[in-house]
């Protein structure tokens, strides 16, 4: 377990390296004793020095849902991170490449939510009663710290990413909302259009079977903690799509049929 002092030292480094548009080493391959608790309890404190600056939380990203994320990160496990409200992004909008570290673009469904939601014993059922609605959103991943460190090849961990907010930069809800009641998440998904070439697609089936169960994975977790997921909340379930790496010039659509169109650009 890491001590308090190397706990702020790690959120610190994190928050410098996203404010400064810099990527620092990952944090493991120093802190090897590093567990996941620590992790998490470094996002933590990370998203505590956001909040003193004014953010606000707006809700909690799950991720590692899918076989294709595991499989990209070479985990078998999901985690979370925060959303804050600064991260949200309109739909249409342009985006500045360089505001992001290593930036990639995943496919998912947003879970707005119009009751409460905790403990360990949450149904699927239980979290589609408790959603509001549900929107196709798009997420902006970035790495704050190197995925591969260019001097010693060290890969970092899932424990790095979790520290790192779970990758989590931004957030582009489509504009699109549908009751839970009348949608099939199973076999709802998207075409993922870069530069107008399909790169990636997929179904929210995906995504341990389906996305809600991602939800009812958070519920557990934050249980044991005596956190619940609260009304207003908006909640991503997990991609159902490889991460998209982009950069300054690329066009993307992700195309979710009826749900309708996210279109972006970075500049």
């Amino acid at each position: 377990m890491l001590t308090d002092e190397e706990i702020n030292h790690a959120a610190e480094r994190l928050d410098e390296a996203e404010r400064e548009r810099r990527q620092i080493k990952p944090l493991t391959l120093t802190a090897r004793d590093m567990d996941l608790d620590d992790a998490y309890r470094i996002q933590a404190r990370w998203v505590e020095q956001k909040e003193a600056r004014g953010a606000r939380v707006s809700g909690y990203k799950i991720g590692l849902t899918s076989r294709a994320m595991q499989q990209a990160m070479n985990i078998d496990t999901p985690d979370y991170g925060v959303l804050l409200d600064e991260m949200r992004i309109n739909n249409g909008a342009s985006i500045s490449a360089s505001d992001y570290l290593d930036a990639r673009i995943e496919a998912e469904f947003g879970f707005v939510l119009k009751s409460p939601l905790e403990g360990e014993n949450v149904t699927r059922a239980d979290v589609l009663a408790a959603t509001d609605y549900i929107v196709p959103t798009l997420e902006l991943i970035s790495a704050r710290s190197t995925r591969t460190d260019p001097d010693t090849g060290y890969t970092r961990n899932v424990f790095d990413t979790i520290a790192d907010n779970a990758a989590n930069a931004g957030y582009i809800p489509g504009d699109v909302h549908v009751d839970p009641a009348e949608i099939d998440l199973t076999w709802s998904g998207a075409l993922l259009y870069l530069n107008n070439v399909i790169e990636e697609t997929g179904l929210g089936g995906g995504v341990l079977g389906h996305p809600a169960e991602g939800i009812r994975w958070v519920c557990k977790r934050f249980a044991r903690h005596g956190i619940g997921l609260e009304p207003g909340h908006f909640i991503l379930s997990g991609s159902f799509t490889r991460p998209v790496a982009i950069k300054a010039g690329d066009r993307v659509q992700a195309d979710y049929g009826a749900l309708g169109t996210i279109d972006i650009t970075f500049v």
